[in-house]
């Protein structure tokens, strides 16, 4: 048997999507026919093989992505075995057979705008599913070394966290195969992409109809969102201009080129037997096909749209870092401002009808607005983590993290404010007792302002503000007990300093592997990666005031509608209960019907588990903050269980939220259901030195209040020492 090539000339190649993958292989089945295909290089799925056999890649993927079911992993879960599986891939060596292969190819061809190295797996660009924009593409890679990193990172993408979700949504296998295809780039202009359907939708005809788009530089820049495109629309077979839309200017495309395009989709899809997708380069003589896929089958609600989204491109981040930054956080913190702002008591029922509806379309608005632009702006973060690997190449995947420690987070800002507090307590034993007796009265505040006014002040203060937020539909400063309480705790113990970290040096590691000609590029990255880490909470806190708001106005209305003896529930009003109290206010006949509240979650107290069920003594999660600590678990299951915390406690729950940090001061440990390494319990962890495991399964089912465990933050164990 002859012995495998380590690389394939396209040309040359039999197109077989086993060993060329589906990208690599169409494009060789076309340039058979006839097709203008730009040429170029395929590193098979036998040359992946061997290299993930000899450095023991396979067993190390199977570790990170066999120890549950795909489809039980949450999202960062998966962002961080992507994280850390690229990291592993960027540091292990080629075969030296592939390296002496790649030298001799890339000596004979000449590339004067550098080298594409694209993704082309086996199940890539098939007519049931596309991985389009999922896998990597690198662009204007030029030498030996630069085409080898390049080819280590698109494999590696083949464990993406989009391509990983796009797989279990489909029910495709997470599989290994992975080709490469090494094009050199096209300087023909104008280019773009073209469909044989026009992709709108929306009731029109997409059949028998066309869809250009085409900017005047490298496709890249239209398929990376860099560059508005000209769009036209021709008629199927004749290419006849039917409508133009998109960006100014002069047109980039005239009808012999527009027709030239329509026929070339035509004859292509006659080739591929389907409708085809097309990337192409150039114009009359000089037009060069870049890719072609078939039209894949969408996804229901158009999920690929959302894969890709977990990814913005750099262009994309850009724009959100200078409008989330610049415009949408300060706007969402005018809205919580104003709102609070705004008295209620004085307010005919109209008008408190009013107000109560106007709060209640702020929340979905700002909702809407957290899903288009905070949550992909949130992606800064990671981004910056794959540019510091990328280059640097450290060990430990996480070192990046060390670049955004100390950043004036406000969760952090109340943390301190919090302290402030406990330390006027610590210092004032006769303060602390005022403090102890406010607590135990029926009405704390009142108490408070009688024994200790200037202290109930800077407390009222501070409810008014930072603690101006709701968790699980509960407004935090309404509850002055609990907040007495946690002061109490915190001025029993000293507060411990933050772990310093050198960032400075993390810096300079970045700066030397990038080079000085790419600097102000790794700076912009850093620039880019910490607001997107202060701002990434900081939004839960400021959405979570306009929540707080809309409590207040539905508290309003339900003591107004009991006032009128209209109302006869004394519970506790929740967002759903807003269009029922609005419809009551405007309407002095109407029944008030509130919706029934679901049936209450149960606190950890209330929890019975069946006689002589057995737990667990270890449970394995994932290391998010370093270090070692013992203490009495506590879980946190609703709003209720926030006064039953003790200091020294270990914290299980589901996920720390933004709006309940101000309990991380008092942990001993923290304990997650939810894993990722930037989660926010992960964060606050790491930044006030406190050991977390994440992402341990059942974590609350596992653990009962009052066992006693132990938490290690370096190996992600958490063992039970004595049984509650």
């Amino acid at each position: 048997m002859a012995p495998l090539s380590w690389v394939l000339d396209l040309a040359e190649a039999e197109p077989d999507p086993a060993q060329l993958g589906g990208k690599a292989a169409t494009l060789a089945r076309l340039l058979r026919a006839g097709f203008p295909v730009l040429p170029g290089l395929v590193v098979p799925v036998s040359s992946y093989a061997r290299f993930r056999a000899a450095t023991g890649l396979a067993g190390f993927v199977q570790g990170e992505l066999g120890r549950r079911p795909l489809g039980e992993l949450r999202w960062e879960e998966l962002w961080d075995a992507a994280l850390r599986i690229r990291a592993r891939y960027a540091r292990a060596p080629l075969p030296g057979g592939l390296i002496a292969a790649l030298r001799a190819e890339l000596t004979a061809r000449s590339a004067p705008e550098g080298w594409a190295v694209r993704s082309s797996a086996p199940d890539e660009d098939a007519a049931g599913h596309s991985f389009a924009g999922l896998h990597e593409t690198i662009l204007g890679v030029r030498g030996e070394r630069g085409v080898c990193e390049a080819l280590r990172r698109v494999w590696a993408s083949r464990f993406s966290d989009a391509a990983l979700l796009y797989r279990a949504e489909l029910g495709l296998s997470t599989g290994s195969g992975m080709a490469a295809l090494l094009q050199p780039i096209s300087p023909a202009r104008p280019a773009g992409v073209a469909f044989a359907r026009d992709p709108r939708g929306e009731g029109r005809p997409s059949t028998q109809r066309v869809w250009v788009e085409a900017v005047p530089g490298a496709c890249e820049e239209l398929v990376s969102g860099a560059r508005e495109p000209q769009r036209y629309l021709l008629e199927a077979g004749s290419g006849r201009l039917l409508e133009r839309a998109g960006a100014e200017g002069e047109p980039l495309l005239g009808e012999a080129e527009l027709e030239a395009l329509a026929g070339l989709v035509a004859r292509v899809g006659e080739e591929l037997s389907s409708p085809p997708d097309l990337e192409w380069a150039g114009a009359g003589e000089g037009l060069v096909l870049l890719q072609a896929r078939p039209i894949a089958a969408p996804l229901p609600a158009d999920r690929r749209r959302y894969y890709l989204g977990l990814s913005p491109s750099d262009a994309r981040l850009s724009a959100l870092c200078e409008r989330v930054s610049e415009h949408t956080i300060p706007a969402l913190a005018e809205a919580g401002e104003r709102l609070a702002g705004q008295e209620l008591a004085s307010l005919d029922e109209p008008a408190l009808a009013d107000a109560l509806e106007a709060r209640l379309a702020e929340l979905e608005r700002w909702r809407v607005v957290y899903e288009e632009e905070f949550i992909p702006f949130a992606h800064g973060v990671r981004r910056l983590g794959v540019y510091f690997n990328d280059h640097v190449e450290p060990r430990d995947p996480y070192a990046f993290v060390g670049l955004l420690s100390h950043e004036p987070l406000a969760a952090l800002r109340r943390n301190a404010a919090l302290e402030e507090l406990a330390a006027a307590l610590r210092a004032e034993p006769a303060l602390r007792e005022a403090v102890s007796a406010a607590r135990a009265a029926a009405s704390p505040l009142p108490a408070l302002q009688a024994r200790a006014p200037e202290f109930a002040a800077r407390l009222r203060a501070l409810c008014a503000s930072e603690l101006d937020v709701a968790y699980e539909g509960v407004r935090l400063g309404e509850h002055p007990e609990w907040l007495l309480a946690l002061l109490l705790q915190l001025s029993e113990r000293e507060a411990t300093p933050a772990p310093r970290v050198d960032r400075a040096a993390l810096e300079r590691r970045l700066y030397a592997a990038v080079g000085p000609a790419r600097e102000q590029e790794a700076r912009d990255m850093l620039r880019l990666g910490r607001l997107a880490w202060r701002l990434r909470d900081d939004d839960n806190l400021l959405l979570g005031r306009i929540e707080s708001q809309l409590l207040r106005a539905a508290d309003e209305a339900a003591e107004r509608l009991r006032a009128a003896d209209r109302l006869g529930e004394a519970r506790r009003m929740r967002e759903e209960d807003a269009p029922a109290l609005i419809a009551a206010l405007r309407d002095s006949d109407a029944p008030v019907e509130l919706p029934q509240p679901e049936a209450r979650v149960e606190t950890r107290a209330e929890v019975q588990r069946p006689a002589g069920r057995t737990r667990p003594r270890q449970l394995q999660g994932q290391p998010a903050a370093p270090g070692l600590a013992t203490g009495r678990a506590r879980g946190l299951r609703s709003a209720a269980d926030l006064g039953a915390f003790r200091p020294g406690d270990v914290l299980i729950c589901d996920a720390i939220e933004p709006t309940m940090t101000h309990l991380v001061p008092l942990c001993a440990a923290i304990v997650e259901r939810r894993g990722g390494m930037l989660i926010h319990g992960a964060i606050i962890a790491r930044e006030l030195g406190i050991p977390c495991v994440n992402g341990v399964p059942r974590a609350l089912e596992r653990l009962a209040d009052g066992d006693r465990v132990t938490v290690d933050g370096y190996l992600g164990i958490v063992t039970v020492l004595e049984r509650a």
